[in-house]
C-alpha cells in the first residue's frame, strides 16, 4: 500500500519554526518566577529557558541563569553548546558559570544537618523563640522550622537559645522531634567536645520525650 503524501503547506505561508529547547536572554519583565529558587525574575535580568510539553503545548521554564547553573548545569551546557542567544546579549563563559555550580556543590558537602548546635559567630542572630538577641560566642541551638514557600513547605534553619529548645519543639510548625533530640544533636555536631555536649544538656534541661 502506498504512503500518503504528507499534507500539502497551504500557498503563501510558512511552516512555523520548531521552538528551540533552549533560550537565553534579559528578561523582558519581573512577571516569571525562577523554577529553582521561586523568587521572581527582575527585568532585563539573564534567565534560561528550558522547553518542555506544557498541557497546552510547548513551554518554556524560565531559570535565572545562575540558579540553573548551581541546579542544573547540564541545561545550561547545552544552551551554550546551541548558543541559545541572540549576538547581541552579553552572557557570562561558561567558565564562570561552573564556578557557581562548583561553589553550590561545597556548600553542600559542608552543609549541616539539623539540629546542631554551635557557638554564635557574630552577635546580629536572635532566638526565633523569645526574640531576644543571641550574643557572640553564647550557645545557639539550630532546629527545623516548616516555611511556606512558593506555594511548598521547606526545611528553614531556625536559632533557638538552649534555654527555649523545649519550648520551640512544641511548636507546630518546628519539624525537629524532641524524640532522640539529643542523639541528633551529638551525631550532626560533630566539633562539640564532650564539656560542651555536657552544659548544652544542662542548659536545654528535661525535653519529656
Amino acid at each position: 500500500m502506498a504512503e500518503e503524501p504528507a499534507p500539502a503547506t497551504p500557498e503563501g505561508t510558512e511552516q512555523e519554526a520548531p521552538q528551540p529547547s533552549h533560550k537565553i536572554e534579559a528578561s523582558r519583565s519581573s512577571r516569571a518566577r525562577c523554577r529553582t529558587c521561586r523568587k521572581k525574575i527582575d527585568k532585563d535580568v539573564l534567565r534560561i529557558g528550558i522547553l518542555y510539553e506544557g498541557p497546552y503545548g510547548p513551554s518554556y521554564g524560565w531559570h535565572h541563569l545562575k540558579c540553573a547553573a548551581r541546579a542544573q548545569f547540564d541545561e545550561v551546557e547545552e544552551a551554550y553548546r546551541i548558543e541559545a542567544w541572540t549576538l547581541d546579549l552579553e552572557v557570562p563563559t561558561l567558565e564562570e558559570l561552573k564556578e557557581h555550580k562548583e561553589k553550590a556543590e561545597e556548600r553542600k558537602a559542608t552543609k549541616k544537618e539539623l539540629p546542631y548546635a554551635e557557638r554564635a559567630k557574630s552577635n546580629r542572630s536572635k532566638c526565633k523563640h523569645s526574640g531576644e538577641p543571641i550574643d557572640k560566642d553564647a550557645w545557639r541551638i539550630v532546629l527545623s522550622r516548616g516555611v511556606e514557600f512558593g506555594g511548598m513547605t521547606r526545611n528553614s534553619p531556625t536559632n533557638v537559645l538552649p534555654q527555649y529548645v523545649a519550648a520551640e519543639l512544641e511548636n507546630p510548625e518546628c519539624l525537629t522531634e524532641a524524640e532522640g533530640f539529643f542523639d541528633s544533636l551529638r551525631e550532626n555536631s560533630t566539633d562539640l567536645t564532650e564539656d560542651d555536649f555536657a552544659e548544652l544538656e544542662s542548659l536545654v534541661g528535661d525535653l519529656g520525650a
